[in-house]
């Protein structure tokens, strides 16, 4: 079988998986000491991270968190009942559900952000991806 994987190919993955926890985990005590859930910064993050505009649907939330729709909406609702969160019905279609920061989700997640930014920084390339595409 030319694809079998060899010994390097194991120690690639077997770094870049350690790397990668290595950055999750400075991210979940990040966010917890910051008062925040790692889920609650991952849909902060994801409210602003649409191109060309700083809300995002409640379909598109569980989309990128990967999470059932119904467990998107009960994530957003604890984020409104922190204050991080907003919610208002789409202008165009009112059967959509439109998620924005509040000012204080903002002020949380600008800490939140540039604090991973650095450590992405410091940890970039060892976070590469470790095979080519082909």
């Amino acid at each position: 079988m030319s694809d079998a994987l060899d010994k390097s190919d194991f120690e690639t993955l077997s770094e870049f998986r350690y790397q990668l926890r290595r950055f999750l985990r400075f991210s979940e005590e990040a966010v917890q000491a910051h008062g925040v859930t790692p889920q609650q910064y991952l849909l902060m993050l994801h409210t602003q991270g649409f191109t060309g505009r700083d809300w995002a649907s409640v379909g598109e939330l569980a989309e990128r968190l990967q999470m059932v729709p119904h467990g998107a909406v009960a994530l957003v609702k604890r984020c409104e009942a922190l204050g991080l969160v907003q919610r208002q019905r789409g202008v165009e279609d009112r059967r959509e559900v439109q998620v924005s920061l509040t000012a204080q989700g903002v002020e949380v997640l600008e800490k939140l952000a540039f604090l991973h930014r650095e450590e992405l920084k410091s940890a970039g390339s060892r976070l590469r991806v470790p095979f080519e595409q082909g």
